[in-house]
């Protein structure tokens, strides 16, 4: 069976509206009815399972990896939950709470006489808030944050041992998401250009290989996962660029390319490796209440084929 087939016969409402809206470039009612089905769906419920009686989740919203109020919200966009839900409100608020409260350090000094900053924290936050309608006031301050700390080279970077002369990928991809939507929602010129900055720092790098010899930045680079949280892969990189429509850039080939050697005989693409652990691990971090596909190098991950699908026909490339 081909794989958008497949993918489209998923019992999950999200794989089947990535396909629907990704490929097929559907709208109207079936993507209002498909986003409705995601917000009654199983895994939802699951993800928010936790809330207590006042709507909020009892842990830190971020450092309760990944079932935090933070991390669900991002979660929550990631598949595709309708925009406008106010029974969210809680964790938004507990979620800026936490960044807008003096326990949150918005500026973690100079590093080679470059600002630090967690740029994904503030980019997962603004990208969730402008996804799922509920942005306010303070989308705009996490946005101002975001472009104060942006370094020369388009990036950010929160090491304190950086040598200054490189953003930090894992740092950087978020923020270009949050900034590119924040640019299109807003008709924000300032983020418009701090996106393009951080899209051609990813560019000259073709999206995973040192500028100084071509070799690969580091090993999970070149391996596929989903979610991906905070870190970086080639596949996260090529759908951003893809949201923030650069993916037509002739850099992108390498990656393009290498995403297309992990074809898998069936068509689908598998989850080499995860960032997550399963519930019953009974582990404090890394936790996740719901089960993303597993990882396997000889089996389609239906997460993953849907993002990688979504990309290659963004690229126009074949997909089936």
């Amino acid at each position: 069976m081909a794989l958008l087939d497949q993918l489209l016969q998923s019992d999950e409402p999200s794989i089947r509206l990535q396909i629907r809206v990704g490929v097929h470039g559907a709208g109207g009612v079936e993507v209002d009815d498909l986003r409705q089905q995601i917000r009654s769906s199983a895994r939802v419920a699951t993800l928010l399972s936790d809330r207590l009686p006042d709507g909020t989740i009892d842990g830190h919203p971020y450092r309760a990896k990944w079932y935090g109020a933070h991390w669900v919200l991002v979660t929550l966009a990631e598949l595709g939950y309708p925009p406008g839900d106010p029974t969210l409100t809680p964790l938004r608020e507990q979620m800026l709470g936490w960044l807008f409260s003096s326990d949150y350090p918005d500026s973690l000094g100079w590093v080679r006489g470059l600002p630090r900053l967690h740029g994904s924290i503030e980019g997962n936050a603004l990208w969730a808030m402008l996804s799922l309608g509920m942005a306010d006031e303070r989308a705009e301050q996490l946005a101002e944050r975001l472009r104060k700390a942006q370094w020369p080279d388009g990036g950010w970077n929160c090491d304190r041992n950086a040598s200054g002369r490189s953003s930090s990928f894992a740092e950087s991809l978020i923020p270009l998401r949050a900034l590119s939507l924040h640019a299109s929602a807003r008709s924000d010129r300032n983020s418009a250009e701090a996106a393009g900055a951080t899209a051609e720092f990813f560019l000259r790098h073709r999206l995973y290989v040192r500028l100084r010899d071509g070799s690969v930045i580091h090993p999970s680079f070149v391996q596929l996962h989903y979610p991906c949280y905070w870190h970086y892969d080639v596949l996260f990189g090529l759908t951003v660029l893809a949201e923030s429509g650069r993916i037509g850039d002739d850099r992108c080939s390498p990656a393009l390319n290498l995403l297309e050697s992990k074809r898998l005989s069936d068509g689908g693409f598998p989850a080499e490796d995860r960032y997550y652990r399963p519930t019953r691990a009974k582990v404090p971090s890394q936790l996740s209440l719901v089960d993303w596909g597993g990882v396997s190098r000889r089996r389609m991950n239906p997460w993953v084929s849907a993002r990688a699908a979504m990309v290659l026909h963004a690229a126009g490339r074949p997909v089936n």
